[in-house]
C-alpha cells in the first residue's frame, strides 16, 4: 500500500518536509479554504497539486470533495450542487488527482464524547461513552423522543450522570461532538458560532422524514449523476463508512454494515463507486466483523484508513493500538490484494507534548509517527512473507 498522511494545507504546523522524513509517500489533503458547494477551479486545484509536488510528495487522495448536505436530504438546489461537485470532479481529474474520498452522513460527520481519554502510559486517545452522547442528545440537545432510542441501561447511566454533570461538563460535550471534531471536517459548525447547540438543531430538522431508504435513494442519485465525469477521467468515488457505525441522533445512517456496504456498491455497480475502507469506523460496531469485511469488499476499496477500535461491554468504544491483530488482518489483506492502493494511519494517541500544538482532533504529529513506523513494519512483514511465497 501507499504510506499517505492527512495533511490540512498549508497553514498545517506539520509541514511536507517534517513528512517526507517519517516515510510518507503521499498526501490526503483537500482545498479547505474554498467553502462547500462551490466549484474547485483547475487553477486552485493545480496550484495544492503543484506544491506538494515541489516538496517530493505527490497528492495521492483527496479527503474530502465534501457532499453538501442539500445532495444528501435533496434540498431545491440539489441538481446544481451536483453539477457544481462534478465540475470540480473535472478539474481534479485534469489534473491527475484521481482517488476521492466524501461520506454521506447526514450532519454528524463523527462523533466522539472525549478527545483526550487518558491512557495507563501516559498518553490519551478518543473515546465514545455513550451514555455521554445520550445525555447530550437528551439533556442538551433536548431532541423530542429521544429516549426512545437508548436502551435502559444507558438511560440508568444518563441518570447518574446527571446527578454529578455542570455547565462546565456541558460545554466540553457540546464542544466535543459538535464543534471541535466537525468545523475541519464539513465546516457545518465552527468554533465562531456564539450558539453552535441552535445551529446544530437547525441542520438536524432538515431531515426531517428522511429515513434510510430515501436517504439510500438520494445516494444513488447523486452517484448516478457523476458516474459519467468518473469513468471520463478514470477517477474512483470512495465513500467512508459511518462512524460510529450506528444509529444516531434520529438521523438515517446506511454505510454501517456488510449489507449496507453490499447495497449502495449493487445500487450503482460502477467499479469507480467504490469504498474508503476505514478499519476504525467498522470495527466501532461490535456486529462487524473487519478482517472479514476487507477481504470481501478488497475489490472495491480504494483507499484504507489503518487505525481500529475496541468496544467496551458496555457499547462504549475507543481506538486501539495500531498492533492490534485484527489490523494487522487488514493489512495483510490489502498489501496482498491491492498492494497500491493509498492507505494512510487515523487517530493516533497524543502523546510527547501532542496536546499542546493545537493539532485537530484525533491528528496528532508523534501519535500518527508512531502508528506510521508500527504499520510500515506490518507492511514490511507481509511483504517478506509474500515473497518468500513466490
Amino acid at each position: 500500500m501507499e504510506k499517505t498522511w492527512r495533511w490540512f494545507g498549508p497553514n498545517d504546523k506539520i509541514t511536507l518536509e517534517m513528512l517526507r522524513q517519517i516515510g510518507v509517500e503521499g498526501i490526503v489533503t483537500a482545498l479547505h479554504h474554498i467553502p462547500n458547494g462551490e466549484v474547485w477551479s483547475l487553477e486552485e486545484v493545480e496550484k495544492m497539486k503543484n506544491f506538494i509536488e515541489k516538496a517530493g510528495l505527490r497528492w495521492s487522495v483527496v479527503e474530502s470533495l465534501p457532499v453538501s448536505e442539500s445532495i444528501k436530504y435533496a434540498g431545491p438546489d440539489r441538481d446544481q450542487l451536483i453539477e457544481n461537485y462534478k465540475e470540480s470532479l473535472r478539474n481534479l481529474g485534469k489534473a491527475g488527482v484521481k482517488t476521492i474520498c466524501y461520506n454521506f452522513m447526514p450532519v454528524l460527520d463523527w462523533a466522539r464524547t472525549d478527545l483526550e481519554y487518558p491512557n495507563p502510559d501516559g498518553t490519551s486517545n478518543l473515546y465514545f461513552n455513550r451514555a455521554e452522547f445520550a445525555y447530550f442528545d437528551i439533556h442538551i440537545l433536548k431532541r423530542e423522543g429521544a429516549e426512545k432510542d437508548y436502551t435502559d441501561e444507558i438511560l440508568a447511566r444518563v441518570d447518574e450522570l446527571k446527578s454529578t454533570m455542570d455547565a462546565e461538563g456541558e460545554k466540553r460535550l457540546v464542544e466535543n461532538i459538535i464543534v471541535k471534531t466537525q468545523g475541519f471536517v464539513n465546516g457545518n459548525i465552527s468554533e465562531n458560532d456564539l450558539d453552535p447547540v441552535a445551529k446544530f438543531r437547525e441542520l438536524l430538522a432538515l431531515y426531517d422524514g428522511i429515513d434510510a431508504n430515501q436517504l439510500r435513494e438520494n445516494m444513488k442519485y447523486f452517484l448516478e449523476a457523476i458516474m459519467p465525469v468518473c469513468d471520463e477521467y478514470d477517477i474512483n468515488m470512495c465513500v467512508h463508512p459511518d462512524d460510529p457505525p450506528l444509529q444516531i441522533l434520529g438521523l438515517p445512517r446506511i454505510v454501517t454494515c456488510d449489507a449496507d456496504i453490499r447495497a449502495f456498491l449493487d445500487a450503482v455497480p460502477n467499479p469507480h463507486n467504490g469504498l474508503t475502507f476505514c478499519a476504525g469506523s467498522l470495527s466501532a460496531g461490535a456486529h462487524n466483523d473487519v478482517p472479514a469485511l476487507a477481504k470481501k469488499y478488497a475489490d472495491r476499496t480504494h483507499f484504507v484508513h489503518a487505525r481500529i477500535c475496541n468496544v467496551m461491554p458496555n457499547g462504549d468504544f475507543k481506538e486501539s493500538t495500531h498492533l492490534d491483530p485484527r489490523l494487522i488482518d487488514v493489512v495483510r489483506t490489502f498489501e496482498k490484494e491491492r498492494p497500491g492502493v493509498p492507505m494512510r494511519v487515523d487517530h493516533a494517541p497524543l502523546m510527547l507534548g501532542d496536546e499542546k500544538m493545537g493539532y485537530n482532533a484525533g491528528y496528532s504529529f508523534h501519535g500518527r509517527m508512531l502508528a506510521l513506523g508500527m504499520v510500515s513494519g506490518i507492511m514490511a512483514t507481509i511483504d517478506a512473507e509474500n515473497a518468500e511465497c513466490k
